[in-house]
């Protein structure tokens, strides 16, 4: 499960200084005096009660505009600080079932229910109301391929609650998460790892009762608009997925590019396409092209 940070720091500090401080001294989840570093300046940043309050009302005051954070406002996350470094700060508004936003957008628009992994590090603490729950489990990224339907092997840890105060390491690629709505409105606070490699790497959501990879939530800008390209027609965009296909260096776009390609083809070229997908040389792929041929011959 995520590792929990004892870090025992009673000062507080503004956004401001916060966002200032991890740009002089990095966050590098994977070095323990930098990541030990970013989680001292979230506690100090937790232990100021008033910053998250003022920042709403200022804008519910003035409009967006007057916003001193750059970034996007959700219904979910409110951003406090800029995308395109290294790092990014941002608080979750986590609705009970109680809540009218709840009620009306369902479960799933909050990941409740979603046992899914993360393909960054990030940091969290309860910074209001009781937290969400969780139940935790732990697998080896290595060693799948990240075929849907192939077994996760997860191991499960224990469900915990993330409650006022407690400060958490989410492990990419390791630490597996199912959350539960607390028992009323919640917030946490987050710094997210953002580093240039992740838009490379799957994030999985899972089933857990028949312990297998269920899906990837994680597809970026590029695979959306090569499925356009390719969907919209064009020898340049089939030639292109063509190329990526035979050679890009991601699986996952292999895979997305061979997908595109069978998506305006007849049946009979998609047989023939996942067919000599098989003998790719990846695991991913391989595994992929056969459940596909399994299910145009039960098509």
């Amino acid at each position: 499960m995520p590792r929990v940070i004892h870090c025992e720091d009673t000062s507080s500090c503004e956004l401001g200084e916060c966002i200032e401080a991890l740009h002089d001294e990095g966050f590098n989840p994977w070095e323990e005096n930098s990541l030990l570093g970013a989680a001292r300046w979230l506690r100090r940043l937790n232990n100021n009660r008033e910053f998250l309050a003022d920042l709403m009302v200022e804008e519910l005051k003035h409009g967006p505009e007057s916003s001193k954070v750059p970034g996007d406002y959700g219904p979910q996350t409110i951003m406090l600080s800029a995308l395109g470094s290294e790092f990014y700060l941002r608080a979750n508004l986590w609705p009970s079932r109680d809540e009218h936003m709840f009620r009306a957008s369902g479960q799933s628009a909050f990941s409740y229910g979603l046992p899914h992994d993360h393909n960054f590090d990030f940091l969290t603490v309860g910074y209001f109301g009781p937290g969400y729950a969780s139940d935790y489990y732990e697998y080896d990224y290595e060693a799948v391929a990240g075929v849907v339907g192939e077994k996760a092997k997860l191991r499960f840890v224990e469900r915990s609650t993330l409650s006022p105060g407690k400060l958490m390491h989410y492990r990419a690629h390791r630490d597996v998460h199912s959350q539960l709505p607390p028992e009323s409105l919640s917030v946490s606070l987050n710094i997210m790892h953002a580093g240039g490699a992740q838009g490379w790497l799957d994030q999985y959501r899972f089933d857990v009762e028949n312990d297998v990879i269920a899906g990837v939530v994680s597809s970026g800008g590029s695979e959306i608009f090569l499925r356009m390209a390719v969907g919209l027609g064009g020898d340049e965009a089939r030639d292109l997925a063509h190329h990526f296909a035979g050679s890009h260096p991601s699986d996952r776009i292999r895979l997305v590019a061979l997908e595109a390609q069978a998506g305006v083809m007849d049946r009979d070229a998609q047989d023939a396409l996942w067919r000599a997908a098989e003998s790719s040389g990846s695991r991913l792929i391989a595994g992929e092209a056969r459940r596909r041929r399994e299910a145009l011959e039960l098509a």
